[in-house]
C-alpha cells in the first residue's frame, strides 16, 4: 500500500529555503553547519527541505552557526535584500537621537515627510486614556479659536458604529485602517485644528508617522495612578478599572508606549497638576512652539 506524502507547510518550506540560501551565501557545507549548530546532519537536511519542524532552540543554534540573526533566518523584511542588510548594519548601535535624525532625513528624501506649512498650526495631543486629551484639547482649541477634532468620533463616523463594535465585529486591523483614514481626512480638511488622538495611535507606525509629519504633537504625560483615577472618576468601569491587576496592566501599557509617545515635539507632565495648571503649561508651550505671543 503506497503512502501519499502530505503537502509541505509553506512556512516550513520558506524557512528551509532561507537556511539553504544563507548556508550557500556563506559557503558552508551542510555537515559544517550541522556540526557548528550541534544538530544532526539529517535534522538539518529535514529543516532545509521543509519537512522538519524545528524547535526555537534549534533555530537559535542554526542561526548561530550561520552567523546571522534569528530575524534573518525567519525572514524579517530588513533582511530581504543586500541594501536592507547594509542599511541595517549602518543603523545598529546608534542612539535614539541619531535614529530620529535618520528617520526625518529619510522621510524628507523620499518626499513622505515633507512638512507642510500648516504643521505648526495643527496640534495633536497624544497619550493614554485619562491623560486629559479631550478636556485640555477643547480648552486649547477655544483659546486658539480653531476647530477641535476628537479622532475617535471621526473613526466612528467612518465605520458607522462604535469603537467597541469595530473591534468586536471587524477586528483590530480594520480599526487601524479606519483610524488612518480618519487622520488623513482630518489633515486634509483642517489647516488649523487641535486633535485629540486615541491612546493606541502609536501602535501603527504608518499612522504615527503621518501624525508626526503633519502635526505638532504634544504628549500629555501623567503617572499611572492619575490615569487610572481620572478614568474611574469619569465613570468608566471597563475591565481595566475593575480588575485587581488593573494598575499593573496600565503600567505595562504605559511602559510599552512611552518610547513612542516621547517622539512627540512637546511633553506636558500633568502629574499633580490642577486642570488650570496643566492648561496653562500646555497653552504656553504650544504658543511658544508656534511663535505666537503668550496670553
Amino acid at each position: 500500500m503506497s503512502v501519499v506524502p502530505s503537502e509541505k507547510n509553506p512556512l516550513l518550506e520558506a524557512l528551509g529555503e532561507r537556511v539553504r540560501t544563507l548556508r550557500a551565501r556563506r559557503g558552508l557545507t551542510r555537515k559544517a553547519v550541522a556540526l557548528s549548530a550541534d544538530v544532526s546532519e539529517r535534522h538539518l537536511a529535514n529543516l532545509e527541505y521543509g519537512t522538519g519542524n524545528a524547535s526555537i532552540l534549534v533555530l537559535q543554534q542554526v542561526a548561530g552557526a550561520l552567523q546571522c540573526s534569528m530575524s534573518e533566518l525567519l525572514g524579517d523584511v530588513t533582511t530581504s535584500s543586500p541594501e536592507w542588510l547594509l542599511i541595517r548594519e549602518m543603523l545598529e548601535n546608534r542612539s535614539e537621537a541619531e535614529l530620529r535624525r535618520v528617520r526625518i532625513g529619510i522621510s524628507e528624501l523620499l518626499g513622505a515627510g515633507t512638512q507642510d506649512d500648516a504643521r505648526h498650526r495643527r496640534i495633536a495631543l497624544v497619550g493614554l486614556r485619562g491623560a486629559g486629551k479631550s478636556t485640555l484639547g477643547q480648552m486649547l482649541a477655544n483659546d486658539l479659536d480653531v476647530p477641535f477634532v476628537e479622532l475617535s468620533r471621526e473613526i466612528e463616523k467612518f465605520a458607522g458604529c462604535s469603537i467597541r463594535e469595530i473591534h468586536d465585529l471587524y477586528g483590530t486591523n480594520a480599526y487601524r485602517r479606519y483610524e488612518r483614514r480618519a487622520l488623513e481626512e482630518t489633515i486634509q480638511i483642517h489647516a488649523d485644528v487641535v486633535i485629540a488622538t486615541p491612546g493606541g495611535i502609536v501602535s501603527d507606525a504608518a499612522t504615527f508617522n503621518q501624525l508626526l509629519t503633519h502635526c505638532t504633537t504634544v504628549w500629555l504625560q501623567a503617572a499611572p495612578e492619575e490615569h487610572m483615577g481620572r478614568v474611574t472618576a469619569q465613570g468608566d468601569t471597563r475591565p481595566m478599572a475593575a480588575s485587581t491587576e488593573a494598575m499593573e496592566d496600565l503600567r505595562r501599557i504605559l511602559s510599552g508606549r512611552s518610547a513612542f509617545y516621547s517622539k512627540a515635539d512637546l511633553t506636558v507632565d500633568t502629574t499633580g497638576q490642577t486642570l488650570e495648571q496643566s492648561f496653562g503649561t500646555l497653552r504656553s508651550m504650544v504658543r511658544q512652539a508656534a511663535g505666537m505671543p503668550p496670553r
